[in-house]
C-alpha cells in the first residue's frame, strides 16, 4: 500500500464530501448551510491541491485544474458571503449565489474523484 495515495485520495474524498455537507440544504436560505464549513470545505479543498502539485502526469495536470476550480469558487463564495455579511445584507440572490458558487466546486470534485477513481482503477499492480 503507497501512503502518498492514501493520503491523496482521503484528502481528495473528504474535499467533496466536505463542499457536499456545506451545499446540501435549502438554496434559499443560509440557515442550514454553515460558514464553519465551508471555510472546512476551502481548506481541505487547498491541501488536495496542494498535494496533487507533484505529478507530473497528464492526469496530475486535470486533477491539479479540477482541483483549482473548486478552490477559487469555494474561496469567491466566501469572499461573496464576507462582503454581504459586513458591508451590504444578505439577501436571497446572495445566498443563491453563494451555494451556487459551492455546486460549481462540488460538481469540479466529483469530476476529480471519478478521474482519481478511474486512473486507481486503469493502473497495474
Amino acid at each position: 500500500m503507497n501512503l502518498d495515495k492514501v493520503i491523496s485520495g482521503f484528502f481528495i474524498i473528504m474535499a467533496m464530501t466536505v463542499n457536499f455537507g456545506f451545499f446540501y440544504g435549502d438554496i434559499d436560505s443560509l440557515v442550514s448551510h454553515s460558514k464553519y464549513e465551508l471555510m472546512a470545505a476551502i481548506i481541505v479543498n487547498i491541501i488536495a491541491t496542494t498535494l496533487k502539485l507533484g505529478d507530473k502526469t497528464q492526469m496530475g495536470s486535470v486533477l491539479l485544474a479540477t482541483s483549482l476550480v473548486a478552490d477559487i469558487q469555494l474561496i469567491a463564495a466566501a469572499i461573496i458571503w464576507t462582503i454581504a455579511a459586513y458591508a451590504y445584507t444578505i439577501n436571497q440572490e446572495i445566498v443563491g449565489l453563494i451555494i451556487s458558487l459551492s455546486g460549481g466546486a462540488l460538481l469540479a470534485n466529483i469530476i476529480s474523484v471519478t478521474l482519481y477513481v478511474g486512473d486507481t482503477l486503469k493502473s497495474k499492480r
